[in-house]
């Protein structure tokens, strides 16, 4: 019983006298729906609507639930030729002569539909009045009841299953919500189902995978391919057969040939015409819009279309409650663009182009981007990518803006020279070191001497920045440069928070705290004006790691909490210029007792610490420098070990770094004398989290509560920290512990 089988009743077998239904065959790569099911069965609702797209197991539900349920089985399959009000009441009346063969209120239904009979003031109510007075409790499963979507079907549906008898229920799938339903929904009579709730997750992925004899490619690739395809059982089926033949399941498109042919049987062929031009047009669009699609496609009904193409179940996803915005499953997207391209392939540029000037009257920059590339219009987008490019970095699109640079190319970049210095701080920042390097050595040999645009720095401040941030020579030079680009931005520039937070780097290298400490404040006030995510966070960073070496931990964590905020409010998780507020949160964490949420966060870092390399070199190894000092009090002295190595390689590829260097020096010295102390039995991760409730008045039978362990295992730990510390009180532990960076 499937959206694509042969409609009618579905085919029964003689012994089974209370379902009425053979026994139900999992088909290969199917995966159980009972949950749902068991929830919908004991909701006691009268009524269960199952709506969604093709391919989403619908038609599984249902041949499952027949399999299972104990009730008397009615069960018919509506077909494109059922949307007529007498064949679909005698559809019904039908299949009930077939589950209750001694009742004659049914069959007496069916023999009486005589010519002439009108289906809603005579056959309806009285098949209703025979459903309402069945001898047993049923179940009555109704598959693609979409296809009799006509006024006159639902009027009569609503009057055939206005009183259904206690205990039995009425079970719908279909691509469309029922309108006869819209009725009862307030009354709690209903039960519905929809798509997202048969999406399939990583097991069930794992479950198709298995069933269809094919290797699962693994956790990761699974959850890719879940988002691919949005959790579609069909499509991860597809996907599966494809890596049955030995291609890459997670490569698969929307039109490529096995999910292309079943779109376009499932869902476009039965389209008029009207209605296929209407969907590959708007293909071209990310988020569908009334009043952009009108736009592009110079009409003035999408409203009303994209309204009803939602209603007949396509794969189309409203974006909002109030049906103005939408957008199609991606590999439906994918199959449209794919007949656009086949059908019109000249109306291409030409929509994207549309689609452009429509995003750009309407503040929609980097949209406008996108279809200005994709239509090939390099022109216009160099300008726009360089106004876009800060904004789109602080609100979270990094990786938009990689796409844009990388779509322009090269030769585009370089006739414009204010995207060159763009283009290499975006390569310093997304850790590219080979294309910063290039982009630096090219800008060297470059004059331009136009007045900045608006949005943009000037193009001898932008390069002058670039050359602090990259720290080719020295502190003395990156401070003149640094001092240059503030003058050069003034208060009304979007670009000065930037140049005041590399003030303040170069004067704290060159030991002026106080100066730093004023400039890096300025950055973040100026940077709240102009909403630049990343010099607030760059600058409370900075101001959170001097407070702590000052020693006001209360102020330190006000910063850290500012900079955490920003990252969140931002999007910018797992960006670069995170790394230092995350990694000095966590020392803050760590001091607070949060041990496990200091691990984490360090090994956030730690994680993608490579992309802070010697392109940003006073960066990379100031990151590394709080996960030193982080990783020293949390008593992991290897890995401390590790991040010294990797300053000592930073140092020697960019050396002059002021007080950093003596930093540096500072960290290495503690851990040494750890290392003295502790030897070969460094604290193990278990006695480093009990030690700090060693500062407290606790008793060790408290302890054990807080930290959900016997007293007994306390007592074994503490004498073990008593060893490693070489000391035999607790108080002198709790000194010993701060002396070596353990603790404080």
């Amino acid at each position: 019983m499937t959206g694509d089988s042969a409609p009618g009743v579905l085919e029964h077998a003689p012994d089974e006298a209370r379902s009425g239904i053979g026994p139900h065959r999992a088909r290969p790569g199917t995966v159980s729906r009972l949950p749902i099911i068991e929830r919908a069965r004991a909701s006691e609702a009268s009524i269960v609507s199952v709506v969604a797209p093709a391919g989403f197991g619908k038609s599984t539900l249902l041949r499952e639930w027949a399999a299972s349920d104990e009730r008397v089985l009615v069960s018919i399959s509506i077909g494109p030729y059922d949307d007529d009000a007498s064949l679909l009441l005698q559809l019904i009346a039908e299949a009930f002569v077939v589950a209750f063969p001694d009742d004659a209120a049914f069959a007496a239904v069916v023999a009486n539909q005589a010519p002439g009979a009108t289906p809603l003031g005579r056959v309806a109510p009285r098949l209703g009045a025979a459903i309402e007075r069945a001898g047993e409790a049923f179940v009555l499963l109704v598959d693609d009841l979409h296809e009799a979507a006509s006024p006159e079907c639902q009027d009569v549906l609503e009057v055939v299953f206005a009183r259904l008898p206690a205990g039995s229920q009425l079970v719908t799938a279909g691509r469309s919500s029922p309108a006869f339903l819209g009725r009862l929904r307030p009354t709690g009579e209903v039960f519905e189902v929809r798509a997202d709730e048969l999406q399939l997750d990583a097991s069930g992925a794992r479950q198709v995978f298995a069933g269809l004899g094919v290797a699962d490619p693994g956790e990761p690739e699974l959850d890719r391919l879940i988002a691919r395809t949005e959790g579609w059982p069909t499509g991860i089926a597809l996907a599966a057969l494809v890596a049955r033949e030995g291609r890459d399941p997670i490569s698969v498109l929307g039109d490529d040939r096995p999910i292309a042919d079943y779109l376009y049987r499932a869902c476009y062929a039965g389209l008029d015409e009207a209605d296929r031009l209407f969907l590959r047009r708007t293909a071209v669009l990310q988020t569908l819009s009334a009043e952009c699609c009108d736009a592009v496609l110079g009409r003035a009904d999408a409203r009303a279309r994209l309204h009803d193409l939602e209603a007949r179940g396509l794969f189309i996803v409203p974006l909002d409650r109030s049906g103005g915005r939408y957008r199609y499953h991606q590999l439906f997207r994918e199959f449209l663009f794919g007949e656009l391209l086949r059908s019109e392939p000249e109306l291409t540029r030409g929509l994207h182009l549309a689609a452009a000037d429509w995003y750009l009257s309407h503040d929609g920059v980097s949209q406008a981007i996108d279809h200005l590339l994709a239509a090939g219009d390099r022109e216009r987008s160099v300008r726009l990518v360089a106004e876009r490019q800060l904004a789109a970095y602080q609100v979270g699109e990094r990786l938009a803006v990689q796409r844009w640079m990388r779509e322009l190319g090269d030769p585009a970049i370089e006739s414009f020279p204010p995207l060159m210095v763009l283009a290499g701080l975006g390569a310093v920042l997304n850790g590219l070191p080979v294309e910063a390097d290039r982009w630096a050595d090219r800008l060297d040999r470059v004059r331009y001497d136009e007045p900045p645009e608006l949005g943009l720095p000037s193009f001898d401040s932008g390069h002058a920045m670039l050359r602090v941030i990259m720290w080719r020579k020295g502190l003395e030079s990156a401070s003149a440069d640094a001092e240059f680009a503030l003058g050069e931005e003034g208060p009304a520039s979007i670009w000065r928070d930037q140049a005041l937070h590399l003030v303040g780097w170069t004067r704290a290298l060159a030991g002026d705290v106080d100066g730093a400490i004023e400039a890096y404040e300025q950055a973040s006030g100026q940077a709240e004006l102009f909403g630049n995510s990343d010099s607030i966070l760059l600058s409370e960073a900075e101001l959170a790691i001097i407070e702590l070496e000052r020693g006001s931990a209360a102020k330190a964590q006000q910063h850290a909490d500012r900079a955490l905020e920003v990252i969140e409010a931002s999007g910018m998780e797992g960006y670069p210029t995170t790394f230092l507020a995350v990694a000095v949160a966590a020392r803050l964490a760590h001091r607070g007792g949060e041990l496990e949420r200091a691990e984490r966060m360090l090994a956030q870092v730690m994680r993608d610490r490579g992309l802070c390399s010697h392109v940003m070199p006073v960066f990379a190894v100031k990151v590394r420098l709080e996960l030193g000092r982080a990783y020293l009090g949390l008593g992991n002295s290897s890995a401390a070990s590790h991040m010294l190595r990797e300053i000592d390689a930073l140092l020697r590829v960019r050396p002059g770094m002021g007080t950093l260097e003596r930093d540096v020096e500072q960290l290495r010295a503690a851990l040494e004398q750890v290392q003295v102390v502790l030897g070969d039995s460094p604290l193990t991760p278990a006695e480093l989290r009990l030690l700090p409730y060693l500062q407290t008045h606790l008793t060790i039978a408290e302890i054990a509560d807080r930290l959900f362990v016997t007293r007994n295992t306390v007592s074994s730990q503490v004498g073990s920290i008593y060893r490693k510390l070489r000391v035999g009180t607790r108080g002198a532990a709790v000194e010993r512990a701060a002396e070596f960076g353990l603790l404080g």
